[in-house]
């Protein structure tokens, strides 16, 4: 069974219009699901992570990014510890489902 966790996010900078947050999650944790209501970017810079986005698995290591588009419903599996920066429009609203 796969445990369900906020990941850890530090604020990183905070512009105007955009903000850059590190997240971070250990090996196995899974973020739970849910959607933004403005598109945003995850940039993988350690570890390995699976993005689960419109019935797909998107596994991103190192170096790699996807674009999470508006609305739609993702969460985010930790395959090794990993951390990431998420960069995102500064009013962005986040939801969250069970």
């Amino acid at each position: 069974m796969e445990k369900s966790v906020i990941p850890n996010v530090t604020v990183l900078a905070t512009g105007t219009d955009f903000a850059t947050k590190q997240m971070q999650a250990n090996a196995g944790e899974v973020m739970p699901l849910h959607h933004a209501d403005q598109e945003s970017m995850l940039f993988i810079y350690e570890g390995e992570c699976i993005l689960r986005i419109n019935n797909k698995e998107i596994f991103l290591k190192s170096g790699e990014a996807a674009t999470i588009p508006a609305l739609v419903k993702h969460q985010i599996k930790a395959v090794s510890d990993y951390k990431g920066i998420h960069f995102m429009p500064k009013e962005i609203k986040f939801e969250f489902f069970k």
